[in-house]
């Protein structure tokens, strides 16, 4: 007769619920026809937000979720709920995304992945979302202690999320080596977003200069959504109206009261690194040449990005803040970076600033500059950067 031991039936039993939870899952999968996952460095929940405005419209049940700046679930209807979490952001997340898709009868799916982990980006791509498409924005320096310190070594761990089988759509200029030999292993077609693409549609062509949001963006939700069927008019209706996300690029001419002299404020923080974060502001320049020409950077700092902190005191000393008349630090550590980036010389005036209050830190800001300025945000939108994206938009006039 066979006996079980205690850890032979726990194993056992891990075994059977493992094998209903793979049931379960892949139930609700057969239930959501087409499941898009958007991956990459910078612009997920942009590219996110369009894909599912484009096919909204277009006359398709729709959720989407983002989770960039704040974890948001999009509805059919285009209604935005905030995600509560009782803890620390999981993938487990996800399946309660999928479960909530087949409860509202959406036939698309489209999730912006939270993985940065080679075993994290597999494991959410392969065991629970599965995705029929992929779209990767970029491949940029970030989360190096988990991403690696190349574009190469960052490329080849977000190919980790290539589902065989699956269309992985990435933007020409972004395509790598590390992206081919991940699509070739997995057996997913690769398609490489033209920079040319979809001349017809405006904001590719001469309105992309009177929108923030980056061609490459657009191009690539275009695709996306054209490959499932979009119709051309439509989508461009509904990619025009989306919502921008929380931490998108935005820009104020700010009326607070006790300011000594006209200051504007930029939210560059949800670009995060500094490479992302330059080309951000170079196109801010490009749209709107009229900001002040003299800079003061706000730089946000949290003690669970240290190794972000690490790039930005990098940068600082290859030159990065020549230009700007002064820089704030805030956040976790704050005092401590400002007096490295003295010791580096990477400004002529720097200060730091204890607390999380937007008011004031955005005064202290002002008087840094010593005469009217932009205030660049910087670093990261989580924490400090949070509240003085609130403040500036509930004080200021968006440019």
């Amino acid at each position: 007769m066979l006996e079980w031991t205690a850890p032979a039936a726990l194993a056992a039993v891990g075994a059977a619920s493992l094998a209903c939870e793979r049931l379960w899952l892949q139930s609700l999968r057969r239930r959501v026809p087409i499941r898009i996952a958007v991956t990459g460095t910078r612009g997920k929940s942009t590219v996110t937000r369009l894909i599912a405005a484009a096919l909204r419209v277009d006359g398709n049940a729709v959720l989407a979720k983002v989770t960039g700046s704040r974890p948001i679930l999009i509805g059919p209807g285009g209604e935005e709920t905030e995600i509560r979490r009782p803890g620390p952001p999981s993938i487990l997340e996800q399946k309660a995304v999928l479960r909530a898709a087949v409860r509202m009868k959406c036939r698309v799916l489209v999730a912006e992945m939270m993985s940065i982990g080679p075993e994290t980006l597999r494991a959410e791509s392969r065991q629970i979302l599965q995705p029929h498409l992929l779209a990767v924005t970029n491949a940029r320096i970030d989360h190096r202690e988990e991403m690696g310190r190349t574009r190469r070594d960052i490329a080849a761990t977000l190919g980790r999320a290539f589902f065989p089988d699956s269309v992985v759509f990435i933007p020409e200029e972004e395509m790598l080596p590390a992206f081919e030999e991940a699509a070739a292993r997995a057996g997913c077609r690769l398609i490489a977003v033209p920079s040319d693409a979809n001349p017809l549609f405006s904001l590719a062509g001469g309105e992309a200069e009177t929108s923030l949001e980056f061609p490459a963006n657009l191009r690539l939700a275009w695709a996306v959504a054209g490959f499932c069927g979009a119709g051309a008019s439509r989508a461009v209706s509904g990619m025009t109206a989306a919502r921008t996300d929380f931490g998108s690029l935005k820009a104020w001419r700010l009326g607070q009261a006790d300011l000594p002299w006209p200051v504007s404020a930029v939210s560059l923080f949800a670009a995060n690194e500094p490479g992302s974060s330059a080309a951000a502001l170079e196109r801010l320049v490009r749209i709107h040449p009229g900001l002040p020409a003299k800079r003061v950077a706000v730089l946000a700092l949290r003690a669970d990005r240290a190794d972000r902190t690490r790039q930005w005191l990098e940068a600082a000393a290859a030159g990065f803040f020549a230009g700007y008349a002064g820089i704030l630090t805030v956040g976790d550590h704050a005092h401590p970076v400002c007096r490295r980036l003295r010791r580096k010389g990477a400004c002529a005036r720097v200060a730091a600033v204890s607390g999380s209050d937007p008011a004031r830190i955005t005064a202290q800001a002002a008087r840094l500059a010593a005469g009217s300025a932009c205030l660049i945000g910087l670093g990261n939108i989580v924490g400090v950067g949070t509240g003085l994206v609130e403040h500036w938009a509930a004080c200021g006039e968006a440019v």
